[in-house]
């Protein structure tokens, strides 16, 4: 196992300095469509965008067809063959949907009968429980679907606060806020973190409050703040950020995830577990147990992904240039 603290940066563009695409009147236009005539027309009209993405955005493409193809040599069976860019075009398109539904999850057209629960139980015990939360999610499939909803829909009263980092996206947060000024409540950077934030956020727990917080990005502080786990059949790095902080809290820690699944007539899937009660790390032992609680949200991160292939949208190169998801593939560039 790698060393968290001597692994060596990467010379590769890091997540957060992809540039968005699209402008804000365009992304305004296209929703005026949706509104106009329906999601029919927004799903036809993103194709060709999807085809944009494909042809202009080579590092998001290669990313694309990394893991797609990941995917294929861990569970084959759900393929007829080795994914290609026609796939590549399927998954952007599935990231467009998810767009708009993050919109849509800040209005009145998202009912809790869209939604089905994985475990009725398990949700319903986290909404009883009066303690403040830590909420790991990630960018598989649409957690934000799940802020709005339970903004609007939550009896019980919770506060979520979110710690997040999309100064790279401003004509989205715009958009965001033109169809929701709540859609920004609570929301706190990452880069902006620090001692003060912590100490905010423990008063916020202890007062029954969750924090929701993603944790399956390359912090930006660069990847040797990252444990190796097993995703796909390689090794990936994974932030450590999500579980100093839930050390830091002191509170009990969820992972969640939601997404629109086939299996449930493209409803939303959400599905809540339990990490742990309190997480402890022992000095002595800090890395392993660091890698353990790691690996079991690339654990729950990889079931999903499996089951959904498409609702995957880390669209860069996961496992870094050089990881042995190359040599176990035997795709040494892409398109081959």
């Amino acid at each position: 196992m790698t060393s968290a603290n001597n692994k060596s940066d990467i010379c590769q563009e890091h997540w957060s300095q992809t540039n968005e695409a699209g402008t804000l009147a365009g992304m305004r236009f296209v929703y005026f469509l949706y509104r106009v005539f329906g999601r029919w027309i927004f799903t036809l009209i993103m194709y060709p965008v999807a085809l944009y993405f494909v042809l202009c955005r080579a590092d998001q493409r290669k990313a694309s067809l990394k893991y797609l193809r990941a995917h294929y040599l861990s569970c084959p069976e759900m393929w007829s063959g080795k994914p290609n860019y026609w796939h590549v075009l399927v998954h952007f398109h599935r990231f467009a949907e998810v767009i708009l539904d993050k919109i849509l999850g800040w209005m009145d057209e998202i009912k809790e009968s869209d939604f089905a629960l994985t475990s009725p139980a398990a949700v319903e015990k986290l909404l009883n429980d009066s303690r403040g939360q830590l909420i790991i999610g990630s960018h598989f499939g649409n957690l934000e679907f799940c802020r709005g909803f339970m903004h609007r829909y939550n009896h019980h009263n919770k506060i979520i606060n979110i710690l997040l980092y999309d100064k790279h996206a401003g004509n989205f947060v715009k958009m965001m806020q033109s169809q929701s000024d709540a859609s920004r409540m609570n929301i706190f950077q990452v880069d902006e973190f620090d001692v003060t934030t912590i100490m905010m956020l423990k008063e916020k727990v202890d007062a029954g409050e969750w924090v929701f917080i993603a944790g399956d990005r390359i912090p930006l502080s660069g990847i040797n703040r990252t444990v190796n786990v097993n995703f796909l059949g390689a090794k990936a790095p994974l932030p450590i950020g999500p579980y100093m902080l839930a050390k830091a809290l002191g509170c009990p820690v969820k992972l969640m995830f939601a997404y629109r699944s086939p299996k449930v007539s493209h409803k939303v899937l959400f599905d809540v577990s339990e990490l742990c009660d309190k997480l402890i790390i022992n000095r002595k032992s800090r890395e392993q147990d660091l890698t353990g609680y790691a690996q079991q949200f690339a654990d729950k991160l990889e079931e999903h992904c499996l089951e959904s292939p498409y609702q995957f949208f880390n669209f860069y190169d996961f496992w870094q240039p050089g990881s042995d998801y190359l040599q176990l593939s035997g795709h040494r560039q892409e398109g081959v």
